[in-house]
């Protein structure tokens, strides 16, 4: 029967790891991006003094693996199924074997919540853990002085979710035996653990009701995780349920009845807990923050190939396909076969808060536009809302300040990175490079952007308007990024009059024909207001025409429809402009 219950175990585990592993790897990639776990001795005191830093501070060691999503889904699934353990371990359950897997699914429910922490989840394990320990204590003096030295003990390793080992404490059993009366005693703990938040919020610079629900739980400082306190308090609802129906659920091990219904009892556990680990998974900010990893690693390829196979509908999809189109040189050829949102899909407005403008501030790097990008980086960095540092902002941060020559600050954040675990190297190999401008100029990506970069300052607001990117386009006019991205921007907002004055720059970037969507907007300039006997421009090819004189067929045709235009010419700027802009 134990190895049974192993192997019920081990399948829960499996489960949790490839769901993480193969529907749920970019959750894991966010968590890691916003904070920055540093082998520092002030960084760890900083965690550790506040109630619930031990297990806050096991969460954030274990949450820089995330950087590899498999290690992290295996991280996951070792911590749940240790909860599994050892909640099957405070109570015979008997019958009703499949409740014990209960806390561990409100865990897994809790950690679909990008936000969620996984100090939560450390902090559930070390309470049942220390329930473990207890229970083989024998009872007596001996156990009630050590009972009133752990709450405190445990209130400062997991924060406030010690309340569940007390609770336990008052209702386990003994050796089969109950545990005595000693209503005294435990009025003394209750009294203990009121006590200590109320003391606590005096001394530390903590909201007062954050002593009481929770410092580390959840990213949001206001969020109250339910999921998190369920998931705690069902071990000690469930067993009280077990030990009600005690007398009915003793069976022999070997009784092959008793085997079937530990099964059962484990497979309608996992079908219902299982139906609503799906049903509330949040598979559309999967597939956001997808794009948003795939930017952030430069996984131009990978982009492609994503969006070809399910193309973007949300305002960072879009971002991210429209840079890696131009990364390739593509996009002012095949961007309208994909969905745009306008202006919004190449530089959108920055937000106030710690995600949208990532993908926003990975176009300006790209771009030369490093003053912006480290700006918007870092006010990224700084609506991280607790107030954690992100290696991924300190990474870019380190390399802005780089490129633009701001040596001891761009020091500051590798010295920080210096005392990571996965961006030590990067670091130190970075860190040879401050100061050495021979060796930033010849460096690949570096030097580049160095020359990319803006010539005069200007007055930057919180829109990126066509002037900008122009004005950035003539510092440098080998900048062949920032002229896709104009000529994009003058056919998203309809200015073909600037589009046609500024198309011929492109054959001194090394295009051997036109593009495919310039075309399109110059046959579409020509028709819109052409002197008597005009010809289409010469840059226009044969087959370009020949598609527009079937456009506007199409269009004085009596079949004409929405649905078929779409499906003809859907690809085309045509119809964008006709959709987009006119309609």
């Amino acid at each position: 029967m134990k190895h049974l219950h192993l192997l019920y175990t081990l399948l829960f585990g499996v489960a949790v790891v490839l769901f993480f592993g193969l529907a749920y790897p970019h959750h894991l990639h966010y968590q890691e991006q916003y904070q920055l776990f540093l082998f520092d001795c002030t960084y760890v005191w900083e965690i550790v003094k506040l109630p619930g830093g031990i297990a806050d501070l096991l969460g954030r060691f274990c949450t820089q693996f995330f950087l590899f999503a498999w290690v992290g889904a295996l991280i996951i699934g070792v911590l749940l199924s240790m909860v599994q353990l050892l909640t099957l371990r405070l109570v015979s359950w008997g019958r009703l074997y499949g409740l014990s897997f209960v806390p561990s699914f409100l865990l897994w429910l809790f950690l679909l919540d990008e936000n969620a922490l996984l100090g939560g989840v450390w902090a559930v394990l070390l309470t049942l853990l220390a329930c473990w320990v207890f229970d083989k204590l024998s009872d007596g003096w001996m156990r009630r002085i050590l009972l009133i030295v752990a709450v405190p003990l445990l209130y400062w390793m997991v924060g406030p979710l010690c309340v569940v080992f007390f609770l336990l404490q008052t209702l386990l059993k003994r050796n089969s035996k109950p545990q005595p009366k000693s209503t005294v005693w435990y009025f003394g703990v209750c009294v203990l653990l009121i006590l200590m938040p109320i003391l606590l919020s005096h001394s530390i610079p903590v909201p007062s009701d954050k002593l009481w629900f929770g410092i580390h739980y959840h990213r949001y400082p206001t969020e109250f995780p339910i999921l998190l306190w369920a998931a705690a308090l069902s071990v000690f609802i469930l067993t009280i349920i077990v030990s009600a129906f005690r007398s009915n659920l003793k069976s022999q091990a070997s009784n092959s009845k008793f085997q079937i219904s530990n099964l059962l009892s484990f497979a309608l556990v996992a079908v219902i807990m299982g139906f609503f680990v799906w049903k509330n998974s949040n598979f559309k900010a999967e597939k956001v923050m997808q794009y948003d990893f795939m930017a952030c690693h430069q996984q131009w390829n990978r982009i492609l190939e994503t969006i070809n196979t399910e193309k973007p509908n949300n305002q960072i999809g879009v971002t991210v396909q429209n840079l890696a189109l131009a990364m390739h040189g593509m996009l002012t050829d095949h961007m309208f076969e994909y969905h745009q949102n306008g202006t919004l899909g190449l530089l959108p407005d920055v937000g106030t808060d710690a995600i949208s403008p990532m993908p926003t501030a990975e176009a300006f790097y790209q771009l030369g536009m490093i003053t912006i990008a480290q700006r918007t980086v870092f006010e990224a960095q700084e609506a991280i809302l607790d107030f954690q540092k992100s290696a991924r902002c300190y990474k870019r941060l380190a390399q802005t300040n780089l490129i633009l020559g701001s040596y001891e600050v761009a020091r500051k954040y590798l010295m920080a990175l210096q005392k990571t675990l996965f961006y030590r190297d990067w670091a130190n190999e970075t860190l040879l490079l401050l100061g050495n401008e021979k060796a930033i100029d010849n460096h690949p990506e570096y030097g580049h952007l160095r020359q990319m970069t803006y010539k005069e300052n200007f007055f930057f607001g919180d829109h990126v308007t066509s002037d900008m990117i122009q004005s950035l386009f003539f510092s440098n006019t080998s900048n062949r990024l920032a002229y896709e991205y104009l000529m994009a921007d003058y056919m998203l907002t309809g200015d073909l009059e600037n589009l046609a004055n500024y198309v011929g720059w492109g054959k001194d970037l090394g295009y051997s024909t036109i593009p495919r969507h310039l075309q399109e907007a110059l046959a579409l300039k020509w028709s819109l207001g052409h002197a008597e006997n005009e010809p289409l421009p010469a840059q226009v090819s044969p087959a370009i025409v020949q598609r527009f004189q079937q456009f506007f067929s199409y269009l004085n045709s009596p079949a004409m429809s929405d649905e078929g235009l779409a499906q003809n010419f859907g690809d085309t700027y045509w119809y964008y402009y006709l959709t987009s802009i006119k309609r």
